[in-house]
């Protein structure tokens, strides 16, 4: 049966610990998730501007693949998610932490919790699966729970650029033919434009400081409206701008994968790219990841190759 709500479609995709390590990223395993929240946790810490006073919330933060990652370095993590099972997985992973909590959420807001009560918040790989209305809402929320000059990174899939035009044709495949009775998935992977991203940002309160889409993503990084040094963080978030962006690296691997998923190139293909770890530290960890994937998939793919184990 269909799921009709974000949470009965988060809950049943994390009915198990590794289910929900793979509906987060796919990681499908510990290790995965560690190499993976690794690279993202920089990526949020540099865009952030991370400090060890900070309060600081994520918003879908499933089981706590980046949150373990920064909980050690700031002052409080929170860890808000629609999924109780997502957040069962977090707690035990988290549990070592004096200064982590976490928040259920029960609809498309933050109303648990207070207004200006956090210094930072993130929220990545989430907002893809939200129709644009839930998407707006949080936009709010976050707003109102940030501090004066309070900052936030999120990203959304990039319909704009070519590498998430060819994910978002993936999608587009998929329901061709399908039964026009029955309705989309609830959580479904949507789409979005740099333009459609800034104009959500401004009506919501939050002001874009850089905005990041030559990856299939757009990453964004914005302030609270109508206080803090804007000119100052945007400078920041400027000269910062490589180590917050995807590289070109990280792209052209995860086109590949996404090329594999659409039937463009084989998983024998994708081994090849993956051979030379002296072009950057993305080839080690997309190894990883694509080993996970291709186990969950051997099936069809046939035995692991020997230069994935």
């Amino acid at each position: 049966m269909a799921a009709t709500n974000y949470k009965t479609f988060w809950d049943d995709k994390a009915s198990t610990t590794t289910g929900a390590f793979i509906a987060v990223d796919g990681s499908a395993n510990e290790d995965v998730a560690r190499l993976t929240g690794a690279y993202t946790a920089r990526q949020v810490a540099c865009a952030l501007d991370l400090q060890p006073r900070d309060r600081v919330l994520e918003l879908g933060c499933g089981v706590g693949r980046i949150g373990r990652e920064l909980a050690p370095k700031i002052a409080h993590w929170e860890g808000a998610d629609i999924s109780e099972n997502m957040l069962a997985v977090a707690r035990e992973r988290l549990k070592e932490f004096p200064n982590v909590g976490l928040t259920e959420l029960k609809r498309s807001s933050l109303e648990s919790l207070p207004s200006a009560s956090f210094d930072k918040a993130y929220c990545v790989a989430v907002f893809i699966h939200m129709d644009k209305e839930d998407f707006f809402l949080y936009l709010e929320e976050i707003a109102r729970v940030l501090k004066p000059g309070g900052l936030v990174f999120f990203d959304t899939w990039n319909l704009a650029s070519a590498p998430g035009w060819r994910r978002y044709s993936i999608e587009v495949n998929q329901h061709r033919n399908a039964d026009p009775s029955q309705r989309k998935d609830v959580a479904r992977n949507q789409f979005s434009t740099p333009e459609e991203v800034r104009a959500f940002c401004l009506h919501s309160g939050l002001e874009p400081l850089a905005m990041f889409s030559e990856s299939p993503w757009v990453q964004t990084v914005a302030i609270k409206s109508g206080a803090g040094d804007a000119a100052a963080q945007r400078a920041r978030v400027e000269r910062d701008a490589a180590r917050i962006a995807y590289t070109p690296l990280w792209t052209e691997l995860f086109d590949a994968m996404v090329r594999v998923s659409g039937g463009d190139i084989t998983p024998r293909e994708m081994v090849q790219s993956l051979g030379d770890d002296a072009r950057g530290e993305e080839v080690a960890m997309f190894r990883v990841w694509f080993r996970e994937l291709w186990r969950h998939n051997e099936a069809h793919w046939g035995p692991l190759p020997e230069e994935l184990r």
